[in-house]
Parts: structure tokens; sequence; C-alpha cells
């Protein structure tokens, strides 16, 4: 089978600029088109977070206000645009954070990722050409000097720890200036100019209109080539790499008990606690190992073996979560991740909701990906594609789960050849979930 193609639905972000004066009110109207956007994957990127690291010299220019923070030349570019690079192409990004009040980066960086709308906002947002390439919207804010001035002093009193005084002198020798040789030429190359800020709403509508048909244009393609992948995968044969547990007379018994309605609860729990433990257990068998030699209480030397590297695991929730006590019960100190996956009932669309990764998870020796079923294998491409983005191989993922469809499992190793899936029963056809309700019983 030859490996498909698959772009989760926050591929190519769409990054809108808000460029205007200091104090325009770019960040209120950043705010004001997100919350008329009411969706959770819109993000909010100032670019107060890339201003360059000071030297000494400019340490003591900055605190005593004589330091251009308006001036081009302030703004780290180059970094900007590789974290907007990343973001545009669906990678995770981590933002640095920059304190006004100590004048340097802090040693703490912010990640970004997997949101379907970026706002980027600032005094230079459509400054450098490498940023517009990038931009789909560009927008200008625009208000009266007196206006800009006094948001200006109140922002930087309450917020940067500024006095009225430094204020007024940073703005007459720098912000004005500024303003008349750098950032009002950006006005021209503006697709919407907003005066009025937050109080424009016919402006703001019409952003907030084009980015949902933005948005439905590209979930309408996410489930095409979901339904194209089901289609190209359906009549595939099993890859080698479908790790099917042996059906010996153990292994069938807990199965006749999980699938009859008439198991209580509490037997349910045992009997899928039991079998979770067996399924971790035969995914270990795909992990690396390496020689070692122990002394044993006899003194007598022991040459075996010992697992190479940290194994981990991610939580697809909530069904995931019946695979927990299986895998705790073999690696008692396993690191552990979670992301929260949901199906769009509107579209069938699967959506990230949350994600938790352990930090140093692409260095592990391998990572288990545990849901209790796999149905269409939507949010299992998803999961796998979260991986990869946060640096782990494909051919470290494991994917376990209790019983898949067919369809499914070929679908999700179509796009990842190298994955592996440990399951105790593949199904010929689609299976509507309820493992979870059993397990949890509700």
């Amino acid at each position: 089978m030859d490996k498909a193609h698959y772009s989760p639905p926050w591929a190519d972000t769409s990054i809108i600029g808000i460029a205007g004066s200091s104090g325009s009110g770019k960040t209120s109207l950043a705010v004001e088109i997100v919350s008329a956007l009411n969706l959770p994957w819109v993000v909010i990127l100032s670019m107060d977070s890339f201003y360059k690291v000071l030297s000494p010299e400019q340490h003591i220019l900055a605190y005593n206000n004589e330091y251009d923070f308006d001036s081009p030349s302030s703004i780290d570019f180059d970094i900007l645009v590789d974290r907007l690079k990343d973001l545009k192409a669906g990678r995770r990004s981590d933002i640095p954070i920059y304190s006004f009040e100590e004048h340097r980066r802090q040693k703490e960086k912010t990640s970004i990722y997997s949101p379907h709308v970026l706002v980027l906002e600032g005094i230079f947002a459509l400054y450098d050409q490498r940023v517009l390439d990038l931009l789909d919207m560009k927008i200008f804010a625009e208000a009266d000097a007196d206006v800009c001035l006094a948001r200006r002093i109140t922002r930087d009193v309450r917020e940067r720890g500024r006095d009225i005084e430094g204020c007024i002198k940073q703005w007459m020798s720098f912000v004005k200036p500024n303003f008349e040789r750098h950032v009002e030429p950006q006005r021209k190359i503006a697709d919407i100019i907003v005066p009025r800020g937050i109080e424009n709403r016919v402006a703001i509508n019409m952003v907030v209109e084009h980015v949902k048909r933005t948005l439905e244009d590209k979930s309408r393609k996410h489930q095409e080539d979901l339904q194209r992948l089901g289609k190209q995968a359906k009549d595939e044969p099993l890859s080698d790499n479908v790790l099917i547990m042996k059906q010996t007379t153990q292994i069938v018994g807990i199965n006749t008990i999980l699938q009859n309605p008439m198991t209580k609860e509490v037997d349910f729990i045992f009997y899928f606690d039991r079998l979770s433990s067996l399924l971790v257990e035969r995914a270990m068998e795909n992990v690396h190992f390496e020689s070692k030699t122990v002394e044993t209480p006899q003194g007598s030397k022991y040459q075996g073996l010992a697992m190479e590297g940290e194994v981990s695991a991610v939580v697809i929730l909530r069904g995931g979560s019946c695979l927990e006590t299986g895998l705790r019960r073999v690696i008692p100190e396993c690191k552990s991740g979670r992301m929260l996956i949901q199906t769009n009932y509107r579209t069938g669309e699967p959506e990230l909701h949350y994600l938790n990764l352990p930090n140093d998870i692409a260095s592990h020796n391998s990572v288990l990906l545990l849901d209790a079923q796999m149905s269409s294998g939507g949010a299992a491409l998803m999961a796998v594609r979260v991986l990869l983005d946060h640096g782990v191989p494909e051919e470290k993922v494991v994917f376990v789960t209790y019983f898949a469809g067919r369809m499914g499992v070929n679908r999700l190793l179509s796009v990842f050849p190298m994955v592996k899936v440990v399951v105790c029963r593949i199904l010929k056809d689609y299976q509507e979930r309820w493992i979870e309700k059993r397990y949890f019983g509700c």
C-alpha cells in the first residue's frame, strides 16, 4: 500500500496581522475578534514577545527611558518569522516571554500548538516582507494621536512599572517620530483599515465572517481527505505492523465476559483491567532492549536485558483512561500525557481540545498511544500527527487498543506505515464507541 498523506485541520494556519500606532487599540481589537469568533482554536500572539536581548549599555538606556523600543531594529524579526513558519506548517512553536520591568527575556517560554487562527498584533505586524508573505489578512488599527498617548500612559503605568514623565518622554522622543517614519506607511498595504477600534462593529463583523468562511472551507477539505483515506484503505490487507493478540482460551474467555451485556460493572472493570495489562505487555515487546549483567543474591553473574531508554504513554481521553490501570501494573513509573480528541457531531470531524505531553517525549525510546477503541481511525490519525509534530519518530509510536475497525486501522497505517498497532480484536465494520461507557458507568 502506497503511503497516503494526511494534514490536520490546523495545518496552513490562518494568520491575521494587526498593525497600528502604540495605543491605537490593536490588542483590544484582537481580543474582540477572538471573542466574536467564539472558537477554542484562536490564539493572539503579541510582537512584544520578540524584542531583542539588550546589551548592558542598552539596559541602562532602557531603565532611563532612553532606549528606542519603537524602532523596527528593536524587534527580532528572524525569530518571529521562524516561529510563524512553524505555526503556519502546523508545528509546535516555543514563544519567548519578554519582561518590560526587567527589560530582558525570561527563561520560561510559552508553547503554541494547533491554532486554526493566529492573530499577530504589534506596531510592526505589517512591516517585514517575510511576515507579510505568511499573512492571510492585513489590518491597520487607526486612532487619534491624543487617544493613543492616553492609552499608552495608562497601560505603561499599570502594567509595565513606568512613570508618567517617562512615558511622555518616550512618546516625544521615539513613538511619534517612528510612527511617522515606519508605522504609518503600513497603512497603505493593509487589506482593512479599522478606525475607532472595537467600536467599529462593521469592520469586526467583516473580519469574523471572512475567517469563518475560511475555516469552513478547511473543515470541508479535512472531511473529504478523511473520506478519501477511508475509501482507499477499505479493502487493503492488514499490515504486518498490526499485532493481534493470540486468541488463547484466556483471551477468548475474557472477551466473552466483556461482550456480555449482563456482566456486572465491577466484573467488567476487573476483566478489562486484566486484558489491558496483557495488551500493554504485548506492546512492550516492541521496545528496544540492551544487554545488561547483574549480580544475583548468590553472587553469580546473570546476563540479561534492560530496557533501552524510557517508555512513556499518551492517553487519548476518555477511552484511553480505561487502559491506565493495566499500564501502571506493567510500568508503574511510566511518564504519561493526555490529549482530548472529540468528534464534532455536526461535521463528524475529529477536533483536538486538550493536550499535555511530557516535556522530553521526543527523546523517549517508545511512546504508547492508548485508546480503548478505534472506530473510523480519525482520532488515531490526529493523535499520531500530534506526536510527530512534537518530535516523536513515527517508528517509536505504538497504538494500543482493545478492538479496532479494519478500515480505521488501514486508514491509520496508510498514512503512518511505521506505527505499530497492538489490538485484541479486529472488526470488519464500524462500531459505535461503548467501552468507556461500560467501564465508567456513564
